[in-house]
């Protein structure tokens, strides 16, 4: 039975898309599955008259789909195209949205050096507790530091999100508790006595977030599960587990299609072995990660591979040299 012939109205079937996929599924439905029916909501929604409802099911189609990794040119096209439409079907709190949106893609795909734009959103006053923008600025800040390589910025706005008080497990809430887990392992890596009983804690409650989610969700959590605590070993030089852990979340990464982060695992893989002066793994992994970026659509990750190629290699030879 469809959702229209269950609940009559033709006008209630986005929200319906919109409650389900946008604030309930992504427990335990794929993220693509989400993403591909919150489309289906924004087409509902613009056909049934539900406009508002639509752009909603828009805006959170693509926030799903760039976590999901989905292929980043490709998701700008479509941001672009909901923008165009935003022209005709004004809503200033979705053309927000998606400029941040944008940005954040802009951002992974090449630092907005030639996919940029000069419009931008717009969130207020940050330090208005009222201002229900801020969290998805705090949010988006992170990512995009984290992928560009920022550590201590990353774990500025990963705070500042964490600091705002949630009353609901949410879905940008479970994404960051990966990226700041993550994140704090480049602190602990330095050994600093200021950061490791933060970091720490940080790492423990993200991998006890982690592996909650993945008890509801093998498909969408436990790639991420892995990774957390592959890393959390490499800390503790358990090479055997550690190496485990990595191709575990390689292997179940590529199984659920994200992409990205089975490129994160195989860049996290690749230093690992270039730590322990295994070049001939490292090389490996890192040509593993290059691939999967390039699949992602994003240069600066496929440049920033590139570099660490041209190192080991570089290491290589000169091993090699004084080996003669």
């Amino acid at each position: 039975m469809s959702l229209q012939e269950r609940f009559g109205m033709a006008t209630q079937i986005p929200e319906l898309y919109f409650q389900f996929y946008g604030r309930v599924a992504w427990r335990f439905e794929p993220l693509q599955v989400c993403a591909d029916n919150l489309r289906r909501g924004f087409e509902t929604g613009l056909s049934s008259g539900n406009n508002e409802m639509g752009l909603q099911c828009a805006f959170h189609a693509i926030k799903t789909a760039i976590v999901s990794g989905a292929n980043l040119k490709s998701t700008l096209k479509e941001i672009d195209y909901y923008l165009h439409l935003l022209k005709t079907y004004k809503s200033a709190e979705v053309k927000n949205f998606m400029l941040n949106l944008r940005e954040t893609v802009s951002v992974l795909i090449d630092k907005e050096d030639a996919t940029g734009i000069q419009e931008k959103a717009v969130f207020g006053d940050l330090d208005d507790p009222s201002n229900k923008l801020r969290d998805v600025l705090f949010y988006h800040r992170a990512i995009r530091a984290y992928w560009s390589g920022y550590t201590e910025r990353c774990y500025y706005y990963s705070e500042k999100y964490m600091s705002i008080s949630w009353q609901e497990v949410r879905f940008m809430k479970v994404q960051m508790e990966f990226y700041h887990g993550l994140n704090s392992i480049k602190k602990l890596r330095v050994r600093n006595k200021k950061h490791v009983k933060k970091g720490t804690e940080v790492l423990r409650n993200s991998i006890s977030v982690m592996r909650n989610a993945a008890a509801h969700s093998d498909w969408n959590y436990a790639n991420k599960l892995c990774l957390l605590v592959a890393e959390q070993q490499s800390l503790s030089d358990d090479h055997r587990n550690a190496i485990k852990l990595y191709d575990a979340s390689i292997k179940s990464a590529r199984k659920s299609g994200f992409i990205h982060e089975q490129g994160l695992a195989c860049e996290k893989a690749g230093f690992y072995y270039k730590r322990y002066g295994n070049n001939d793994k490292a090389l490996e992994y890192f040509k593993q990660a290059r691939e999967c970026y390039e699949e992602w659509g994003s240069s600066m990750k496929v440049d920033f591979i590139q570099n660490e190629l041209n190192n080991v290699n570089v290491q290589m030879l000169l091993h090699n040299e004084l080996a003669r």
